[in-house]
């Protein structure tokens, strides 16, 4: 969650790593601090709140620490600790300076060992036992690197953490399990916690394996392995993206990537598709296998995109999919003789409960198949194959153009595994891709209805609860209609599959509720109008999101947003990728109206990278 960056060997190192931390913002913060070598002295500057505190400290500064050419940098999102001055990163202990990103999941144990030696913590947080613990072995070795390898045998748990020391122009960086990317420059190095964030200073970085440690100066560095072994790891050309950081005139980074969403979507759509108009996923490297079942493994939105999938992988290819919680998994001690093979889908490719799972399946000798936004990330180069959604960078924390993506990687493989499996005729499979197409095209006709969604929202902006309703395929709609509301707006909302209101849901209803469903032309519609009809009599105020069919069916509802109607064979089945964006622009809307911060969400961070 936390960001990191380390620059050495270029002048103004402050402002470089300022400019960094701008690009890791989207993973989510509620303080930011830098430290410095200045005449063989450590400064920092630390702030609570959005980075904008902590440049207005630094402006203040910056004549004097022009020269500075060496500083490391921190997001901090709070775990062990509350968001206080003191707890702000970098933390330091004599002459030795760190940032840090994950858990020391044997932090109290070190604290208490520490005690016994007099040593005095200033902070509530777990990262302060790695300074302290340096500069006891400083103290004992009088050597640096050495100092650190130290400390990396002793700490436990998933982790990322970057140090530097008064007398050496010299970063030593750790990674376990959370992601770190060394950047090469003419001169100087970097290190960050992601490759988009430095890719404007850099062209080729490094990513560090899990247990890597390396230690680096202005023109050297040197990397080592879990065993101890210096070790050469590739080096990777990036580009950068100029787009990365332009909201292209609209209010908000989440505003613009729902907007965007039909071109982007031409990128997913276009790597999958073959000119032979084949699906560019192959089955034999999922090890999917007669009479063995999937499993779908994801957190967040993702795991909703997997609760769709799994509808239409069991619908097209007759194979049965489990889907769990990527947190949950590994801790359960899951049966998978029935299992051949697992998917994760992480739009970052560094969610650690995701990743964690997937080792946790490898372990268990199932395949691994990501469906993940990142090339190179974590997740991508330890999964046996991935399939990428190529959407570019998403800054908004509240995925958008992430979900949708994930929805038609998901039902592209659940085609062409019906394929494969010869569940589904060419024919089918054929006019499948032939309408895949059309689908970027469509999603501008849904977003043309901007305007029906701004009324909605002003309808339901001050309400303290909310319900989302949803059947069959849609009920996972529900659920990430509710989820988006929820971590945008701070309104208290819950989805639910529509058959089970009457199950307990329904005594939440009472005059007024807004109850939003989702809804579509898939034969089981009159099940879900009955489930209006009982909420409308206990006085709930019904909003329904529909295509033509259905509305014409239901004029006892009078607030109706019609979806325009998609090829008749298809309607319901692309309906959840349709109906992402209703979903979305109620969430957004609400939110705006309300006041909220809506790429930055309170508490919330775009890649989870801790447990």
């Amino acid at each position: 969650m936390c960001g990191i960056v380390g620059i050495v060997g270029k002048l103004n190192a402050c402002k470089s790593a300022l400019n960094i931390l701008k690009n890791l913002e989207y993973r989510g913060y509620d303080s930011a601090g830098l430290a410095y070598l200045q005449k063989n002295h450590l400064n920092t500057i630390k702030a609570l709140g959005k980075l904008n505190k902590l440049k207005s400290k630094f402006e203040v500064l910056e004549e004097d620490i022009k020269d500075i050419s060496i500083a490391i940098g921190h997001t901090r999102w709070a775990t062990h600790g509350k968001v206080l001055l003191e707890n702000t990163h970098p933390i330091l202990s004599e002459n030795i300076a760190v940032v840090h990103n994950g858990i020391i999941e044997n932090h109290d144990e070190i604290r208490l060992e520490l005690k016994e030696k007099n040593v005095v913590f200033e902070t509530s947080t777990d990262t302060e036992v790695i300074p302290h613990l340096l500069s006891i072995s400083m103290k004992n070795t009088n050597n640096f690197f050495n100092a650190c390898v130290s400390v990396v045998e002793k700490i436990e748990g998933a982790y990322a953490f970057a140090a530097i020391h008064s007398l050496k122009e010299e970063i030593f960086v750790a990674r376990k399990t959370s992601p770190l990317v060394i950047g090469l420059g003419d001169g100087y190095n970097i290190v960050g916690s992601d490759a988009q964030s430095i890719s404007h200073m850099v062209n080729e970085v490094i990513y560090l394996n899990d247990g890597d440690y390396a230690i680096l100066n202005k023109t050297n560095f040197q990397i080592y392995d879990l065993n101890n072994n210096e070790v050469k790891r590739e080096k990777i050309n990036i580009k950068s993206n100029l787009n990365f950081l332009n909201k292209d005139g609209y209010k908000h980074f989440m505003e613009k990537e729902i907007h965007e969403q039909p071109n982007v979507l031409i990128n997913t759509i276009g790597s999958l598709v073959r000119e032979e108009n084949d699906l560019n996923i192959f089955p034999e490297k999922m090890n999917i296998q007669k009479n063995f079942g999937i499993t779908i493994c994801a957190a967040g939105t993702s795991h909703y995109a997997a609760m769709v999938g799994k509808y239409w992988i069991e619908k097209f290819s007759s194979i049965p999919v489990n889907v769990e919680l990527s947190s949950e998994y590994r801790y359960r001690r899951p049966a998978t003789a029935m299992y051949s093979c697992m998917i994760v889908i992480s739009q970052s490719g560094e969610s650690i409960d995701t990743l964690m799972a997937m080792r946790e399946a490898k372990r268990l000798n199932l395949t691994t198949t990501a469906i993940t936004n990142v090339e190179n990330s974590s997740i991508d180069r330890e999964a046996d194959y991935s399939i990428f959604t190529h959407v570019g960078p998403e800054v908004g924390v509240a995925s958008t153009k992430s979900f949708t993506s994930q929805l038609i990687v998901l039902l592209s493989i659940a085609m062409k595994i019906g394929i494969y499996n010869k569940k589904i005729t060419s024919e089918k499979y054929q006019s499948f891709i032939q309408n895949l197409k059309l689908v970027p095209n469509f999603l501008s006709k849904i977003l043309s209805l901007n305007e029906e969604f701004i009324n909605l929202a002003q309808s339901i902006k001050n309400s303290q609860n909310i319900l989302y309703l949803g059947r069959g395929i849609l009920y996972p709609l529900a659920l990430e209609g509710a989820l988006k509301l929820k971590e945008l707006s701070y309104i208290h909302s819950e989805g639910f599959a529509a058959g089970e209101m009457k199950h307990g849901p329904i005594a939440l209803i009472e005059e007024g509720l807004p109850i939003i469903m989702f809804l579509t032309s898939d034969g089981i519609e009159e099940k879900s109008i009955s489930n209006l009809q009982e909420a409308l009599a206990r006085g709930g105020e019904v909003f329904l999101i529909s295509d033509q069919k259905n509305i014409n069916k239901i004029s006892f509802i009078e607030n109706k947003v019609l979806i325009p109607s998609f090829h008749d064979t298809w309607n319901d089945v692309f309906s959840p990728i349709f109906m992402s964006i209703p979903a979305q622009l109620i969430a957004y809307h609400v939110a705006r109206e309300r006041g909220t911060d809506v790429d930055q969400p309170r508490n919330l961070a775009k890649s989870v990278t801790v447990e």
